[in-house]
This record gives structure tokens, C-alpha cells and sequence, in this order.
């Protein structure tokens, strides 16, 4: 599978998101991996949105989306300037309707959920590194 063909369908189908917040989005990735391609596109939307979603006010967004094969596994890691997540609630975020915010953010509390289910449906990890204020980082693996 073509990891840019998946990213670039992602980011067409987020185009108006991004033009409307500004965001700057760039990518280093692996060429060809062994992934299941709906899987990677699911959770790819769902960590680029949630990237656009909290974006610090104020602040030009930057997100980078970088992928490479390690040990004979493939590490992919979407990483934002956005608000971060306080330490205490990281793991929470994992969790079914588990939301940091109020309404005034748009989602149901699922998508990381999702995400790391289907990740670990193929023998893989999802976690993040985040300082409130400094952007968080999102890193998921899967075997190759």
C-alpha cells in the first residue's frame, strides 16, 4: 500500500477544514508498507481532525504526519502544535465517550477508541506524548 495515496485522500476529504483553519500540513513517509488500507485511512482521518479540531487560538497550525519502517515495524506519528492533553487525561482519551471538552468542540468521544482498536486488530499500538500547550503527538505501530 501507498501510505501518500492513503494521506492524500485523507487530506482531499478534510480540504475544507484545513483551508479554514489555516493549517499547514506536511509528511515524510515510507514509500510502501503492509497495512490494511481503510484502517490506515480511518485512522488518519481521525488523528489529522482532531488535530484541526484543537487548535490553539491564536496560533498559525502546524501538523506533520511522518511514517517509516523501524525494526521491522511500521511507525507512523501525527504531531500537532495544537493544545495538548495534560498528562492525567492520556489515557482517557482512548476510552468510549470519553471527551476532554464540552460542546463547543464538535465529536462523540469514539474515533480515538476506534482508532486504537484497529490498531491493535492488527497486532499494533496506539499512544500519544502530549504538554497542554505544546501539541500533541500521536504515534501508532503496526508489524510488518
Amino acid at each position: 500500500m501507498q501510505l501518500n495515496q492513503v494521506l492524500a485522500s485523507v487530506l482531499e476529504g478534510l480540504a475544507a477544514q484545513i483551508a479554514s483553519t489555516g493549517a499547514v500540513i506536511t509528511h515524510d513517509l515510507a514509500p510502501t508498507v503492509i497495512a490494511d488500507r481503510t484502517a490506515i485511512h480511518q485512522v488518519f482521518q481521525n488523528l489529522l481532525s482532531n488535530s484541526l479540531k484543537y487548535q490553539r487560538p491564536g496560533q498559525p497550525l502546524r501538523i506533520h504526519v511522518s511514517a517509516a519502517i523501524q525494526a521491522k515495524a511500521l511507525v507512523c506519528s501525527v504531531a500537532d502544535n495544537g493544545t495538548g492533553i495534560p498528562t492525567e487525561y492520556q489515557e482517557l482519551v482512548f476510552q468510549p465517550f470519553k471527551r476532554l471538552h464540552g460542546p463547543e468542540i464538535p465529536g462523540t468521544g469514539l474515533g480515538l477508541a476506534i482508532c486504537k482498536r484497529l490498531i491493535e486488530r492488527y497486532g499494533g499500538t496506539l499512544a500519544v506524548t502530549s504538554q497542554p500547550g505544546d501539541g500533541a503527538t500521536f504515534t501508532f505501530t503496526i508489524p510488518q
